[in-house]
């Protein structure tokens, strides 16, 4: 059997794995109690580009999940940091909420929709046939094109939303112009997360509840992987792909108490 380098960091995805619709996962708030008395570093990751961490901690504190701001790792944020270290001080035309805005703005990107470096998409609610023919028309005249998150849907009470990577399809086959999604499943969001905590991919693990994304990111950037039932991805889909976690476990409150080993454990 593979032996496994002790756990000294976490990167674990939101939905799904803490929360569903709002609503605490059990185990869930007792996990990341355990992970801040044992001192081990985190960050609870999300492609969602609509909140800020300061929002995204409200809502956890709310369902009695207690995530510090500095813990919450975005799509948006992720973005941010790729444009900062592509083109510092540049100009983009955003399609999104405020937590892709404010990302941007403490960078000091400009938000223009004037001749801008970059058309960035993100997540929102309330998709505008006025912006995305604005993006179209400028990625059209020549700006790069740079979308959060490929995320064909999102979840609502009233059932799926179209989210990032429906409109991006939008606008790439009405200019032929593809985006660069930074988020999962790039590895460069786990690269990027990993670096914001100071952390080495082969003493981490990346908890998951989609093969597609959260599992090959975390594969693909050389983490250890743990999938999670209580989410998207179910045991039967799992063994459809290629590629494996490197455990399966029912949900999160199998973790409580193992942060330093939690493969001693049989799912």
């Amino acid at each position: 059997m593979t032996e496994h380098k002790p756990v000294e960091s976490w990167l674990t995805d939101m939905d799904g794995v803490l929360v569903h619709e709002e609503r605490a996962i059990p185990g869930a708030s007792e996990f990341i109690a355990s992970l801040q008395a044992s001192g081990k570093k985190f960050l609870v990751l999300t492609n969602n580009s609509i909140f800020t961490p300061r929002d995204l901690r409200a809502r956890l504190l709310a369902g009695g999940i207690d995530v510090p701001e500095q813990a919450i790792w975005t799509s948006a944020l992720a973005t941010a940091q790729f444009l900062d270290d592509q083109r510092s001080s540049g100009t983009a035309y955003v399609i999104g909420e405020a937590g892709l805005t404010t990302a941007l703005h403490e960078i000091g990107y400009v938000l223009t929709e004037r001749a801008p470096d970059y058309v960035v998409l993100g997540e929102t609610r309330t998709y505008s046939f006025e912006a995305i023919t604005r993006a179209i028309r400028l990625v059209t005249g020549g700006a790069r094109f740079i979308a959060t998150n490929p995320d064909p849907t999102g979840p609502s009470a009233e059932g799926p939303l179209p989210a990032t990577g429906s409109v991006a399809a939008l606008i790439t086959r009405a200019t032929g112009v593809a985006p660069y999604f930074v988020g999962k499943p790039n590895p460069l969001m786990m690269r990027s997360a990993l670096n914001r905590i100071e952390a080495h991919s082969e003493t981490s693990v990346m908890i998951g509840d989609r093969m597609d994304t959260d599992v090959r990111s975390g594969l693909e950037a050389g983490l250890q992987t743990i999938l999670v039932l209580s989410g998207i991805s179910g045991a039967d889909t799992a063994e459809r792909f290629p590629y494996r976690p490197t455990l399966v476990i029912e949900s999160i409150a199998k973790l409580v108490g193992n942060a330093a080993d939690p493969f001693k454990h049989a799912a």
